[in-house]
Parts: C-alpha cells; sequence; structure tokens
C-alpha cells in the first residue's frame, strides 16, 4: 500500500523540518524577547523602532520574506551567512527569515503577559535601586513568560506549519519532498495524508505538552 515511498527519504524531509523548527524557535524567543524589552523600554526609540518592526513584519506575508532572503540577500548582497554550498545557504536563509518574522509574534505574546505583572512590583523594585534591565530580567519576564506559555505554543505550532513555505528557496523539506512525490506517484490522497500525520505527529505532542507545562508555571494572581 505504500510502496510508493520507496525511493524517497521521507524521514530525512521531515528531520530539515524539524532542525527548521528548532533552530528558527530559538532564533526567534531570542529576538522576539529583545524586542519586547524595547517596545516597553523608557527610550522612546527603542520603543519606536519595536512598534514599527513588529507593525510591518507581521502585515507582510512570509512568502516575501523569505524569497527576498534568497533573492535579496544572497543573491544580489552575495550574503552567504558562512555556508559555501548552496543547501546550507538557503536553510541558513530560510531560517533568518522565519526567526525575522516569528519573532514579531513572539514580541506580541511576551508584551501581553508583562501587561499582566502588577505595576506596583517594577515599582518597588525600581524604589530599590534596580535599572530597568535588572527590573526586566529578574521580575518582569520571569512571569510574563509563566503568562504566555499556551500563546507561545501556537506561535511554536505556527511555526513548523510555516516551515513549509522554505521550500520556496529549495530547501528540502516535507513540503518540497511532498510536492516531488505528487509529481512523480499517483497516489495523491495517499501523499497528502501521510504528509499531513506527519505533521500532525510533530505539533500535537507540542502543544499537549505545552499546555501541560503552562497549567503547572501558571501565576497565581
Amino acid at each position: 500500500m505504500f510502496d510508493f515511498l520507496e525511493g524517497y527519504d521521507l524521514l530525512g524531509a521531515f528531520w530539515v523540518t524539524v532542525q527548521l523548527a528548532v533552530y528558527s524557535a530559538l532564533g526567534s524567543l531570542i529576538w522576539g524577547t529583545l524586542l519586547a524589552g524595547m517596545k516597553v523600554s523608557p527610550v522612546p526609540l527603542m520603543r519606536g523602532f519595536a512598534t514599527a518592526y513588529v507593525n510591518v513584519v507581521r502585515n507582510i506575508p512570509l512568502t516575501v520574506i523569505i524569497v527576498f532572503s534568497s533573492l535579496g540577500l544572497n543573491q544580489t548582497l552575495t550574503i552567504s551567512l558562512g555556508a559555501d554550498v548552496i543547501e546550507d545557504i538557503n536553510f541558513r536563509l530560510a531560517v533568518l527569515a522565519l526567526v525575522a518574522y516569528t519573532a514579531a509574534f513572539v514580541c506580541e505574546a511576551l508584551r501581553s503577559g508583562i501587561n499582566t505583572v502588577p505595576v506596583g512590583q517594577a515599582e518597588a523594585a525600581r524604589a530599590l535601586g534596580l535599572s530597568f534591565t535588572q527590573v526586566l530580567r529578574l521580575i518582569i519576564l520571569p512571569q510574563a513568560f509563566r503568562a504566555v506559555v499556551n500563546p507561545l505554543s501556537n506561535v511554536l505550532i505556527a511555526l513548523t506549519k510555516n516551515t513549509t513555505i522554505a521550500s520556496a528557496i529549495g530547501v528540502v523539506e516535507a513540503s518540497y519532498l511532498m510536492k516531488d512525490m505528487i509529481e512523480a506517484e499517483a497516489q495523491l490522497i495517499l501523499i497528502a495524508l501521510v504528509f499531513a500525520f506527519g505533521f500532525v505527529v510533530l505539533t500535537l505532542p507540542t502543544g499537549l505538552i505545552l499546555g501541560w507545562v503552562s497549567k503547572k508555571v501558571a501565576v497565581k494572581r
């Protein structure tokens, strides 16, 4: 029944998808946290930059960002991110584009978590002589992260599905292989079911685990 899978590196394609998701998630979390910090910063220039970045990036299709990373950064500006092989260059550019896009949503999720922290805590910390960075790092962000585990899990699930767009610049992940198989094989429905099941296996446990974590670390108000 599944003879059509022979000759195709299905596990390899999904492994590339997992790598794209993991690297992009880590980068998005770091960049999104920095953006959230800038958005609540007392410095107007930083607030303006973060606000403009989030509003602009969220309204640009991810496909445009990924294609620009290839055509604009690599082919026009010859930026290769330290890679020599075209496959590695495309992979790294795809990660960069996914980070740039997803960080905007991470920032908004974290900002909503920051808003749940009572203002009095930050005022008390500043009265004790802590700087803005110390208040954010030691008091605000730990509570904000605990409050937004569920929203961040939704962002992570969306990111995993968004990795399929990396095929637009030749990254051989799951959707790229699916397209090749559909063009070469007649088992259209079975191919679609196999890849749909693969993405369910990747995303469903993530949602369940992070949902459980959210209940465990929720801040009691």
